[in-house]
């Protein structure tokens, strides 16, 4: 016969002191338990039903503690009393932990119906403003919501959005502008897990694709690669001498902001953000910091002769910081330069040239890819490197992708990098720059000419 727990009165249970489980009888499975620090609680033993088999093969009835509240707060009478109508609800098939959970579901639902996913979405971007690398980055991850979550997301309660309503906002622009849909089903995955954190919505994320969204959407990789890489349209770089000496001929600050970038394979916001506190013109060099680079690591710029006669003439006034300003002393916009290109494309096109078109896209040229893709192109070419022994050679790859500041996974490549070289940099910048500042030689430069 099981052993039967002694009833236990009120000041026998007062007198109790110990940590530890005491029963107190009267109703099977009902103890005090004490706690370290003298917290004492009512709980109720009982089985589930649920059997298990245990390491040994032994076959046994799963047990659960059920809270029936705090002692003294709950008399001994009274605790007594609530175990006997729980042991009464678990005969009758009532499970009080799933019917609290369901309770509690119904009021997050409940709570959910009052918010939004544009309120939600918002509040998140509050949150996360210190993680974002600067204020564009924060702006675009708001606005790419904005403009194609929101129109169909905005007003749903952030509790009842699922994979269908995914599906409707990423299927227009899965295939046609995949990286843009990539980023926006990344972001509502954010404001979906922000508001589960909240407490706001259950169950899984639907903008997980690793769920349902997966099969409802073609694979990202065969997007990608059916799609192929898009690569910033760039001056091809024996027409970029002629494009330098048509750019020379503007006198906007937009102007020097993309000779400036050009001459330093430099990013369109990393130039419009230079800073005169960054510019060291007496060691020649263009330090950034880490938090003003792609890849979180600061970048030093060797500054050719080029680069350097410009800034000397670019005009100083007290208390300006930036570089390159625009009428209002505030810093020049991301779409300046590209304009400039677009503009200087179209004089030439009217004047009966062929403008200043990448060939491989038919596409007008850009900032970043005139300023970067182009130096890239020239370097693997170039044979322009004066050896000790007077003869001539091509650049090491890894000085190239050191100034563009390229991100080194290649263990070879980073030990390579490891002391910047700076002074192998400053003769790759120098004769960017001399090749740059050639004059045509018919249609084609001499790669190998400096």
């Amino acid at each position: 016969m099981p052993k039967v727990a002694a009833v236990l009165t009120d000041r026998q249970v007062k007198a109790i002191k110990a940590p530890g489980f005491y029963p107190v009888g009267g109703v099977k499975g009902l103890g005090l338990k004490i706690s370290s620090g003298d917290s004492r609680s009512w709980i109720l033993r009982a089985t589930t039903g649920e059997l298990r088999t245990a390491t040994s093969g032994k076959i046994y009835t799963v047990r659960r503690d059920h809270g029936l509240g705090g002692f003294p707060d709950v008399s001994l009478a009274e605790a007594r009393k609530r175990a006997i109508d729980l042991r009464q609800q678990l005969r009758d098939g009532i499970d009080p932990v799933a019917e609290k959970k369901a309770l509690r579901a119904a009021q997050v639902a409940d709570r959910a119906k009052l918010r939004t996913f544009e309120d939600v979405a918002k509040e998140c971007h509050t949150v996360r403003q210190s993680e974002f690398k600067n204020s564009k980055h924060a702006a675009q991850w708001i606005n790419t919501l904005t403009t194609y979550a929101f129109p169909i997301l905005g007003k749903l309660p952030v509790g009842a959005i699922d994979t269908t309503h995914l599906v409707e906002v990423l299927q227009p622009i899965w295939l046609t502008k995949h990286e843009t849909a990539s980023r926006v089903r990344q972001r509502i995955a954010s404001v979906l897990d922000y508001a589960t954190a909240m407490e706001l919505r259950t169950g899984p994320n639907p903008a997980d694709l690793q769920g349902k969204l997966r099969e409802l959407l073609p694979r990202s990789k065969a997007v990608r690669k059916k799609a192929g890489k898009r690569h910033h349209a760039r001056v091809p770089v024996e027409q970029m001498s002629s494009f330098m000496t048509d750019l020379r001929t503007k006198k906007s600050i937009s102007a020097k902001a993309l000779e400036f970038a050009i001459l330093t394979a430099g990013r369109s916001g990393e130039v419009r953000g230079a800073t005169w506190e960054e510019i060291d013109l007496e060691r020649r060099v263009w330090r950034l910091s880490p938090e003003r680079m792609k890849a979180d690591k600061g970048h030093t710029v060797p500054l050719s002769d080029a680069a350097m006669s410009l800034l000397e003439a670019l005009p100083k006034y007290r208390g300006q910081s930036l570089v390159f300003t625009n009428s209002k002393n505030a810093a020049l916009s991301d779409a300046a330069m590209g304009k400039l290109i677009k503009d200087m494309h179209t004089t030439a096109v009217e004047a009966g040239g062929k403008g200043y078109l990448d060939p491989d896209q038919g596409r007008i040229a850009t900032p970043h890819g005139t300023a970067r893709s182009s130096f890239k192109d020239w370097s693997l070419k170039s044979t322009a490197r004066v050896m000790a022994n007077g003869n001539t050679s091509s650049f090491p790859d890894e000085l190239s992708e050191l100034a563009l500041a390229h991100v080194n996974s290649d263990e070879t490549r980073a030990a390579y990098a490891r002391g910047g070289l700076l002074e192998e940099r400053q003769e790759l910048m120098q004769a960017w720059a001399n090749y740059l500042g050639q004059k045509m030689a018919g249609n084609v430069l001499k790669m190998g000419t400096s």
